[in-house]
């Protein structure tokens, strides 16, 4: 590993390649089998090229040799190839530990809340319950929060653990990236090409690890579900409640950061639609570490609102347990049976159990459970297929200063394509830097003048959620006409970061990673293969939509599962198609309705 970091990232010094190999380990030890296996695999090969070429391994090369050996795997394709591959963990390794951090954070906006959290090895063999929630992210908390008020004696079970403020405070961002993943952040989707989506497993969901941006859903996708069967009458004032659930408000400028003026002044000079961003984030001070948990407490996730409410309403959350499976007799819910991390199980006995465990895990488990027989459970996956691009200034941007998502450009949003300026923590990015070697050290070295955009688009429902296990086959391929929408976000993109004043643009690409004007621009995203396009995907839904036609949607327009009684669904999975925005007020709108229909 350190003699692979030391030719890729081009690092010399020995305390340097120390702590950088550390943080690789570290990584490395986090992923799952297959990832781990590859990257091993990569490093592998890049070591017996470098013997073979060379006559020495990697970490017998001296300068000269490394530079020789990076034109080398430059050159070819195929080794090219391996070398973007072997690059994205070295990356989020150095970054965090050769750029810069954000300053230490100032005391807490607000203190943690009151949660009633017991962990699995603390929970009864077997216990009883009115309703079991599966999953505390924006769907389960909402649930919670719903049936609890009713009076109700609920439990949720939550995969991951507690997180507190202490924790963002005390400990480094890779450090807590790696914990509030599921396997690291490393989750794929395969397919040309593949898609990153990373998932969030805390108490709270991945409402701890968001951007914490609120959109509202918009009208036309509520007419197209509407068409489909589904309620939506009065969505408006469940989004209501959710935003003040949320204390939703316009991001105020003072935090902004620079990252997030420039996008303002490149969409202005443009003539195009551009604001800061609606946000749950009362008092937010702009460290830009919304994906690693706030170290301020700011933004406002369910673990700080909704959760909390639920237990003061005398819900419990069990932590650390994995839902195995639903328990069913004679097609009736009669309770769910949950694993600890030593692998010994406990029941809780329930006629009611709500699934919100997410569009990838819902499916995996009402598989599982012997529910998954509805043809399409696992099927239309939508995951706003996202890319980004950076824009290199002639004064520093240091883009990990302010807010991590701040403004939102529009204007081409009635066409599918959301513009959002974005950045995380160093190293955390999904943006790929070019080169590799001096060339690689150079453009981190320089990250401090990079400002980011990113763009999601609004995509067919390409993807599937394969198995029954506990971790998730997915594959998702690219639509063509998404394609084309994710070229001209591309086009669109490296516009505003010239208008902005951008001296050159970093496009992500391979075959042409640096353009210094829009028409260089326009001719790379052209010629660039679909398999080619660097993408993430942050928001999956779809998996077990629901809709009145028994023969296209597991679940029914009140979310109950068809075919068993006493099982609901209520979160991403349920959404009908992708909602075009940023989906967290979509998803707890959509479960509180959800609940309030469970008798």
């Amino acid at each position: 590993m350190a003699g692979t970091i030391a030719v890729l990232l081009g690092i010399e010094d020995e305390t340097e390649l120390a702590r950088v190999t550390a943080g690789a380990e570290a990584i490395a030890r986090t992923l799952p089998g297959p990832a781990r296996l590859g990257l091993a695999a990569g490093a592998g090969t890049l070591d017996a090229l470098s013997r073979l070429t060379t006559g020495r391994p990697l970490e017998g090369l001296d300068a000269g040799r490394r530079d020789a050996l990076c034109a080398l795997l430059a050159s070819r394709a195929a080794t090219a190839r391996v070398v973007e591959a072997v690059k994205i963990p070295l990356l989020l390794a150095a970054g965090t530990a050769l750029l810069p951090g954000p300053p230490e954070p100032e005391g807490p906006v607000r203190p943690d809340a009151a949660l009633d959290c017991t962990p699995s090895g603390e929970w009864p063999a077997c216990a009883t319950a009115d309703a079991v929630v599966i999953g505390s992210g924006a769907g389960g908390a909402m649930a919670a929060r719903t049936l609890a008020r009713r009076g109700m004696s609920v439990v949720v079970l939550e995969e991951g653990r507690r997180f507190t403020v202490a924790e963002f405070r005390a400990r480094p961002p890779l450090d807590r990236f790696l914990d509030l993943y599921r396997d690291g952040g490393a989750a794929v989707a395969l397919g040309r090409p593949p898609v990153l989506l990373p998932e969030g497993r805390a108490v709270g969901g991945t409402t701890v690890v968001n951007s914490g941006t609120c959109y509202r859903t918009p009208g036309r996708v509520l007419r197209r579900w509407a068409s489909l069967g589904v309620p939506v009458e009065d969505f408006g004032a469940d989004l209501d409640e959710v935003e003040a659930t949320l204390r939703v408000a316009r991001q105020p400028a003072g935090p902004l950061g620079r990252n997030g003026l420039l996008a303002l002044a490149g969409a202005e000079r443009l003539g195009w639609r551009a604001a800061p961003l609606r946000r749950n984030a009362p008092g937010c001070r702009g460290s830009a570490q919304c994906a690693v948990g706030c170290p301020h407490n700011a933004k406002y996730g369910v673990h700080l609102n909704a959760l909390p409410q639920a237990c003061e309403a005398g819900a419990r959350i069990v932590t650390r347990a994995r839902a195995e499976r639903i328990l069913v007799e004679r097609g009736t819910a009669t309770g769910v049976r949950a694993r600890r991390p030593d692998g010994t199980s406990f029941e809780i006995l329930t006629p009611r159990v709500v699934v919100a465990a997410g569009a990838t895990q819902t499916p995996l488990l009402l598989r599982r459970s012997g529910l998954g027989g509805h043809p399409e459970l696992g099927r239309g996956m939508a995951v706003h297929p996202a890319t980004n691009m950076a824009g290199r200034f002639a004064e520093p941007v240091d883009s990990w200063s302010g807010v991590m998502q701040s403004v939102g450009i529009e204007e081409l949003h009635g066409d599918g394509i959301l513009i959002e300026a974005t950045a995380a923590p160093p190293g955390m990015t999904s943006f790929p830097l070019p080169g590799i070697g001096r060339h690689l050290r150079g453009e981190l070295d320089g990250a401090r003048r990079l400002g980011v955009l990113g763009a999601m688009i609004a995509d067919a429902p390409s993807g599937r959620v394969h198995g029954s296990g506990h971790r998730a086959l997915l594959r998702y391929d690219l639509a063509p006409r998404d394609a084309g929408r994710l070229r001209r976000a591309m086009v669109a993109m490296g516009r505003v970061l010239f208008a902005a004043g951008a001296e050159e643009v970093l496009t992500g690409l391979a075959g042409t990673p640096v353009v210094r004007d829009e028409d260089g621009l326009a001719e790379a995203v052209a010629a660039a293969p679909r398999a080619g396009l660097h993408l993430a995907g942050f928001h999956p839904t779809g998996t077990a939509k629901l809709g009145a036609d028994a023969g296209a949607a597991p679940a029914d327009p009140a979310g109950r599962l068809r075919g068993v009684r006493g099982v609901h669904l209520a979160d991403a999975s349920v959404l009908p198609t992708c909602p075009e925005v940023n989906p967290q007020l979509t998803v707890m709108a959509t479960a509180l309705r959800i609940a309030r229909g469970i008798r």
